[in-house]
């Protein structure tokens, strides 16, 4: 008869080891790892995405590029005479100055109305709700580019339909206006206007969908007390979504501060680029079209600064908004 042994096998010591508890410490290391670990493949990505075209840019920016370096030639280092080149050129601050003016009235109408779609879908009755939704994304969903063929045909001097309305009701003077290249008062209202439409139903969908979050019971107390529905809407809902607004508000201002397709399409239909341009056209002019990709870059650093200078403001309303400051 075999003798069996009270010492435990190797596979039961590591098993009693696993059923061990953590210290504190460990569970404490783990437990501070564990976002920096689920973070750190995202992060990866975006820094090998990004981060050499950013700093290539960067050093583009203190360099000279003329016809040599187009056939191989290494560029030369200008340090800051390209960002000197910029800021005493006046014909880039009329650039900015027209790039800030078109982004506070694109993003300033785009919030305006997006609000007053919002407030109008909420008191809409669910089918007509769901239609006007279903219109609004397939809007937001179009390809830009097709949408601005739609839009040239709109505002075309000979058969658009914006001319034959305007001379229909007695307007003569718009009898094949040319509304692109007229001057670029013209071409910019019929611009923000492309941008405003494009922009409007995110801004729309988004803000209904934080008015429609708010607690049924605080409205039915308001007007219980003898508060109207616009009161209701001005004095309570607004208030309670006002951090979802100024969310979008400031997204709403980076991406038209650094509009380019709408504006681009635009000036190749009305023939006045040099008068229009905006800082997003301005950079693809400088570089591509005149092959200064050394003053481009300079450009693409400025707008990057700018751009960062709002991504902070956001960054911060959002840690406000999260209770983390």
């Amino acid at each position: 008869m075999t003798q069996t042994t009270d010492r435990p096998t190797r596979a039961s010591k590591r098993r009693s080891l696993w059923s061990q508890p953590m210290s504190r410490t460990v569970r404490t290391t783990r437990r501070g790892l564990a976002p920096w670990m689920l973070l750190a493949p995202a992060s990866v990505m975006v820094l090998v995405a990004l981060g050499y075209p950013l700093v290539r840019q960067l050093i583009m920016s203190f360099q000279h590029f003329g016809l040599e370096q187009q056939f191989g030639r290494p560029a030369e280092w200008a340090g800051l005479s390209n960002y000197q080149t910029i800021l005493t050129d006046p014909y880039f601050w009329s650039v900015f100055l027209k790039s800030v003016l078109f982004c506070a009235v694109t993003a300033g109408m785009t919030m305006l109305l997006g609000i007053a779609f919002a407030v109008l879908m909420l008191r809409l009755n669910t089918l007509v709700r769901a239609i006007f939704n279903t219109t609004l994304i397939v809007v937001w969903a179009m390809p830009a580019l097709a949408s601005l063929t739609v839009w040239q045909w709109l505002v075309d001097p000979r058969s658009g339909l914006l001319n034959y309305f305007l001379t229909s009701i007695g307007l003569d003077g718009f009898k094949n206006f040319h509304w692109l290249g007229e001057n670029f008062w013209t071409f910019y209202l019929i611009a923000s206007a492309v941008i405003v439409w494009a922009s409007l139903p995110l801004v729309a969908i988004t803000i209904y969908a934080a008015l429609a979050q708010v607690p049924g019971d605080v409205l039915e107390a308001a007007e219980i007390d003898g508060a109207s529905s616009f009161q209701q809407i001005r004095r309570i809902m607004l208030p309670m979504i006002a951090p979802v607004i100024s969310l979008i508000g400031v997204l709403q201002v980076i991406w038209d501060l650094r509009v380019f397709t709408q504006i681009y399409v635009l000036q190749q239909a009305g023939g006045i680029a040099s008068e229009t341009n905006l800082l997003g056209t301005y950079v693809y002019e400088t570089g591509i079209a005149k092959g200064d990709y050394g003053v481009a870059s300079a450009l693409a650093m400025v707008i990057l600064l700018l751009t960062l200078i709002l991504t902070g403001r956001y960054l911060q309303m959002l840690y406000r908004q999260g209770g983390m400051d």
